[in-house]
């Protein structure tokens, strides 16, 4: 089986020029990355969990160091990770101070026998396993300030709530036994009340991988996303017979007119098929595959180039 990974970087209602190039080069990296590790023998879920830990190192991400802030001005992030070959899942949710929030999820899948830990119980459990915590203030950017505070003077101004705040960052591979997985981390919403849950940790709705269909995370506005069960309603499709991008379409279309909700999805397949598709202005993704790269951020821009 030829391995691939695909990621991504939230979907987005614009990213200004100057942060274009940068986002460009993150995804292109926790692609790298990823792929490196299925190249090398690695698992499926050990490739997703490498190139998200990458993307929630980069603060240029609405996951890890670069999250946004709740209304507190506090950073309250949530994660989870499935491998497709027993459907064993990882997920946590409201997690502070930690740097990395996918990896705590996949000690969750790993070495309890629950499939979902949050807020104070997560990290009693991420201490139990040694996981550092690091002040509240280092996953504080002056970005997610400014957004913040723009977001509060903004408040009073009526816009669409699924235009906005479609930030998140995924993962889904296949790797070279035929196992597929997806790895989903964010820092949720802007201004969201304390304790808010979005869509990236739940099961079925921020991602889903099964080794008979295949594996998907998706990105955009989290209610929405929840309330079609997003990511196993796309995977019923390709049961159904779709195709991965007919699927993708069908899903995103029924979430866009049943909701008004935007939002993005990766996919790959058992054979090992990928797709990437979204309803928001534009989507940064990444995928690896053949020794090659392909990438995006905009509707109908691929730049493909060779991995080195």
């Amino acid at each position: 089986m030829n391995p691939v990974v695909v990621v991504h970087g939230g979907g987005a209602s614009c990213i200004s020029k100057d942060r274009k190039e940068r986002v460009r080069q993150g995804i292109a990296q926790a692609a790298t990355v990823g792929y490196r590790i299925l190249q090398e023998g690695g698992s499926a879920v050990d490739a997703v969990e490498g190139a998200v830990v990458a993307l929630e190192n980069d603060p240029e991400f609405n996951a890890g160091c670069g999250s946004v802030l709740n209304v507190n001005g506090e950073v309250e992030m949530d994660a989870s990770i499935m491998d497709g070959k027993d459907l064993s899942t990882g997920a946590v949710s409201a997690v502070r101070c930690i740097a990395n929030p996918i990896k705590l999820a996949r000690l969750v899948m790993e070495k309890t026998p629950h499939c979902f830990l949050t807020d104070q119980g997560a990290a009693k459990f991420a201490a139990a396993m040694g996981i550092p915590e690091i002040p509240a203030e280092q996953l504080v950017t002056e970005r997610s300030k400014k957004h913040l505070e723009k977001e509060k003077l903004e408040k009073g101004v009526k816009k669409s709530e699924c235009q906005k705040n479609l930030g998140t960052v995924g993962a889904v591979a296949l790797d070279c036994k035929g196992n597929v997985a997806y790895a989903t981390s964010t820092g949720g919403i802007v201004n969201k009340m304390a304790g808010r849950v979005g869509d990236s940790p739940c099961v079925g709705s921020g991602g889903y991988a099964d080794n008979l269909i295949g594996a998907i995370s998706t990105t955009g506005h989290g209610e929405s996303i929840l309330k079609v069960n997003l990511a196993r309603l796309t995977l019923f499709h390709i049961e159904q017979g779709k195709t991965l991008e007919e699927a993708a379409d069908l899903s995103l279309g029924y979430m866009k007119s049943r909701l008004k909700g935007l939002g993005g999805v990766i996919l790959v397949n058992k054979t090992g098929d990928w797709a990437v598709k979204w309803s928001s202005t534009s989507m940064p993704w990444a995928a690896a595959k053949n020794g090659k790269l392909h990438s995006g951020i905009d509707v109908g821009e691929t730049t493909t180039t060779d991995l080195p």
